[in-house]
């Protein structure tokens, strides 16, 4: 793939799959942030739903809509985003990668975490979209490590997302108070601080988040809804610019908390 112009990297809180059909602020800031970047040739996302055994790359043609959640109403069952898929995107990934190796997939698709977010950002679904899965093998980071050989993509006009969530335990949720926003102590606390080591460009603290105590060991109970914060950080320039959106917590233990890079 031919270079074209450098593109923004994304991370992005996706909160409830019910964001992909509710209209709220944070459905704003998704649309908002699309208005400020460049349209993208395509998108690659890494998203909290797609853990594997090894690193695969989805490489078909056109990507099914997958609804990975259940007990929500069938409005959100029946939602479809069908934003084709980029086969010589997936093969040049696989090239690239030099720490692992890249198996390609046809069976995956879309999941919530990139089709509930990307729809409100290219609603006509015209943005070829592949995904990258976590492989639960890797600490974080491996992960890391791994996101920063896809540098140059950003250079192609591929616009690299990661969507997950920086706070997000559903154990602690108080379900009375979903659609608020309200935080817990130790959720805000954790949310702060990642934000100031974010700022800072303290990215070796974020990568050890396991020793930056019980705040954000209650905020990050298992990892993968925040190993896409890693693979969006891993990608800045030092002398980027960062710009924080859906700065805000629901239900207690969740924060929406969102990214911009460049």
């Amino acid at each position: 793939m031919e270079n074209t112009y450098r593109m923004p990297v994304l991370f992005l809180g996706h909160g409830s799959p019910m964001n992909a059909i509710e209209e709220n602020e944070f459905v704003q800031g998704f649309r908002n942030i699309s208005l400020e970047i460049e349209k993208p040739k395509a998108i690659l996302v890494v998203s909290a739903h797609w853990e594997t055994n090894g690193t695969k790359v989805t490489a078909m043609d056109q990507p099914e809509t997958i609804h990975d959640f259940g007990g929500f109403p069938r409005e959100l069952y029946e939602v479809e985003y069908p934003a084709p898929g980029m086969p010589a995107l997936a093969r040049e990934v696989k090239e690239i990668a030099r720490s692992t190796e890249v198996h390609l997939d046809d069976k995956w698709g879309l999941d919530h975490g990139a089709w509930s977010v990307i729809r409100h950002m290219y609603p006509g679904a015209d943005v070829p979209v592949i995904q990258l899965s976590l492989d639960w093998n890797k600490s974080p980071r491996e992960h890391y490590e791994l996101a920063r050989e896809l540098e140059n993509l950003r250079e192609k006009g591929i616009l690299i997302v990661g969507s997950g969530n920086m706070v997000h335990n559903l154990r602690r949720v108080d379900w009375q108070k979903l659609n608020e926003n309200y935080g817990h102590d130790w959720a805000i606390e954790a949310n702060e601080k990642m934000k100031q080591f974010i700022r800072e460009g303290n990215h070796q603290a974020l990568i050890n988040y396991s020793k930056q105590g019980k705040a954000f060991e209650w905020s990050i109970p298992t990892p993968e809804h925040y190993l896409p914060l890693l693979y969006a950080l891993s990608l800045q320039n030092k002398k980027e610019e960062i710009f924080l959106f859906n700065d805000e917590p629901v239900g207690g233990a969740l924060t929406m908390t969102s990214v911009k890079i460049g």
